[in-house]
């Protein structure tokens, strides 16, 4: 079964009467879609704010956003300027600041590579700071109660996604300018940073989301709502029955494209065997027919590659590879082995 739209689920309905019917709507959207508006999320007065920012934080001068590139971050965020990052080997045209929840933990010599990716974002401006880390905590609260949610629409436990939950979440503010027909605003791909997005779009549009069909169906913005997706990270955890989907945004070409997506993080120590462990207990306990348990087996992910001790190496090869130029500065080896 494929899918020609995406499918809107009411947050207060979960919470409600009419809750198990919502719940059955939750539960078809992430097995047959993987994308989800939600709507009357509570945190709409928190989106215009940041939303009425954007315009003002990419007119900042150079030297400002200069100040605050991502090449001054071992842990990959801040400014990203125009055309310097790539997906599917083709260029990105949209710039970008990147951000992660605050607070982190200094990263020390004897503590593993990846974990500088766990590092303190940086800030062109003292209102930009109060805003993100607004955004990044009430995003996190509101992420949270919806994977405990997704986790009853699956008939389990909870708190059964708990103790995946990552320290840092990410969060990233992107123009999209308009360009020439055809251009990629960004290519095609799954978040891989860790659990669920959850996307604040403008009324521009250009999200595109790929069916079973190798169709690219329109994710056209909804006033009110927030775009949920499923990343690679709860595709591995749940062993490939609930699948990331494959999504691009086609660059604007008239107007000027802002978005704000959050990214719901992952245990960055989740090994292999771990895994595949929690992976194997998951699906036992999910309801979902044999055939579609015996087809998750093959899904790829680099959660999922032998290759990587753990997740946490697996996310620093992404962000090499995606960010070369950041990576050959802080990471010179392994941005030698990952660029072969």
């Amino acid at each position: 079964m494929t899918f020609s739209s995406i499918p809107l689920i009411d947050w207060q309905a979960l919470h409600s009467d009419t809750k198990p019917e919502a719940l059955a709507q939750l539960r078809d959207a992430i097995f047959q879609v993987g994308f989800l508006y939600l709507t009357n999320h509570g945190l709409e007065d928190l989106i215009r704010r940041a939303h009425a920012h954007l315009p003002e934080l990419f007119d900042l001068s150079d030297e400002v956003k200069q100040s605050v590139n991502m090449i001054h971050s071992p842990s990959f965020v801040g400014y990203t300027c125009l055309g310097a990052e790539t997906t599917a080997s083709r260029t990105d045209w949209r710039e970008q600041y990147d951000f992660g929840s605050p607070g982190m933990k200094k990263w020390a010599l004897e503590d593993p590579i990846w974990q500088r990716l766990e590092g303190e974002s940086q800030y062109p401006t003292e209102h930009t700071k109060d805003l993100v880390e607004e955004y990044i905590q009430s995003s996190a609260s509101l992420a949270r109660q919806f994977v405990r949610a997704v986790a009853e629409c699956l008939s389990l436990p909870t708190s059964t996604f708990d103790s995946f939950l990552g320290n840092m979440d990410r969060l990233k503010f992107i123009k999209y300018p308009p360009v020439a027909p055809g251009s990629q605003g960004v290519g095609p791909h799954k978040d891989s940073t860790g659990l669920f997005t959850f996307l604040a779009q403008d009324d521009t549009g250009g999200l595109q989301v790929l069916n079973k069909n190798g169709e690219w169906i329109d994710a056209p913005p909804i006033p009110g709502t927030l775009v949920v997706n499923i990343q690679q990270g709860f595709e591995a955890i749940t062993g490939g029955i609930c699948t990331a989907t494959t999504h691009r945004v086609v660059a604007p070409i008239s107007r000027t494209r802002y978005s704000i997506p959050f990214f719901m993080g992952v245990r960055m120590d989740l090994t292999l065997p771990q895994l595949e462990e929690s992976a194997a207990h998951i699906v036992q306990r999910i309801p979902a027919s044999d055939d579609r348990k015996k087809r998750a087996v093959d899904v790829p992910s680099e959660f999922l590659s032998p290759l990587y001790s753990c997740f946490g190496e697996a996310y620093l090869r992404n962000r090499i590879i995606s960010h070369p130029d950041v990576g050959k500065k802080w990471y010179p080896e392994l941005y030698e082995r990952y660029s072969k």
